[in-house]
Order: C-alpha cells, then sequence, then structure tokens
C-alpha cells in the first residue's frame, strides 16, 4: 500500500488544482469576446394581440327558426363567432418590412390574432409608417406614421391597443 501525502503537500497541490481552475474560469470569462449585436444595429420588436371585427353580421331569426330550436335555446339573434384575419403592414423609410395577414386563434376562429417579429435594422433616423386592417372587408382601419431616431443597441417596440387608437412606439 502507498504512503498517503503530507498533509501539507495535499494542501499545496490542492490549492494549485483550484488556482487552475479559477485561470481557465477567468480566461473563458472575457474571451472570445461576444457582441450581442453589431456595432451600428437597433432592433425593431413588432408585437400584439388584437381581436379582428366579427367576420359575419348578427342576423335575427324568423318564428319559424325559433319553433324549430328548443326552448332554452331560443334566441333572436344569431351572431356567429368567428372572426375576420388581422392583416399588418409596417413600412421603414418607404421600403416594406412586415405584410403579416394572421388567422385568430381558438377552435371556433373566435380569439386574437397575434402577431411577434424581431428584427435587426441599423441605426440612426427612420420613418415607420404601419398600417392595420381588421375587417373582413380588408379595408385599413388603422394607420400611424411615427419618426425616430435609433441609437445603436436601442429597442423600439411597436404595439397595437385599439383603447389608444391604434399603434402605440415605445423605446424610441
Amino acid at each position: 500500500m502507498p504512503k498517503p501525502l503530507p498533509k501539507y503537500l495535499q494542501f499545496v497541490l490542492q490549492t494549485m488544482a483550484y488556482a487552475a481552475f479559477a485561470t481557465v474560469l477567468g480566461v473563458f470569462s472575457v474571451w472570445p469576446s461576444y457582441q450581442q449585436r453589431g456595432v451600428n444595429e437597433a432592433i425593431l420588436k413588432l408585437s400584439f394581440s388584437h381581436s379582428g371585427q366579427l367576420k359575419f353580421a348578427c342576423r335575427q331569426r324568423d318564428a319559424a327558426e325559433l319553433a324549430k330550436t328548443a326552448v332554452h335555446m331560443r334566441n333572436k339573434m344569431d351572431c356567429p363567432r368567428e372572426r375576420s384575419q388581422v392583416l399588418v403592414e409596417l413600412d421603414m423609410d418607404g421600403q416594406a418590412l412586415f405584410r403579416i395577414s394572421t388567422a385568430p386563434l381558438g377552435l371556433n376562429r373566435d380569439g386574437a390574432a397575434t402577431v411577434y417579429r424581431r428584427l435587426a435594422i441599423p441605426a440612426g433616423p427612420h420613418l415607420f409608417s404601419a398600417r392595420l386592417a381588421d375587417g373582413p372587408d380588408g379595408v385599413i382601419h388603422f394607420s400611424s406614421d411615427h419618426k425616430v431616431d435609433l441609437k445603436p443597441g436601442q429597442v423600439l417596440i411597436i404595439d397595437f391597443l385599439t383603447g389608444s387608437n391604434g399603434f402605440v412606439f415605445t423605446g424610441g
């Protein structure tokens, strides 16, 4: 059986092993360098959830139709739940960035349409034009133009809020 090392030698060797491990961690924490974005880039995020208008108008049931249905299900109005697709268009400096047509979520297509896009764009002054159509006719009901001067590394978020009458630009 080999003779065990003296305690002081075990302590020295263990200290050297810890020092070597700490040196390796220290080197890899600063090298190679990592840059999340380009030097002159900003980030654009288009993100919102919006329920489109009803796809079909409500109609009134006649007396014969009501007589055929069960008593507890006799509603005078028949309103389909399906909603229209939402079309959003986003331009930057007159060039199209996004043309997105998204269907409503849900089993009956009666939920909100959700959009999320992320794009690296050059920093500097830009003019954004955003448009949204949410009806069955496909007509654009909301539009907004917004000038912004983006700095490198800045994040511009474009949201859509019905209560504030359209597009909201934050962070720019």
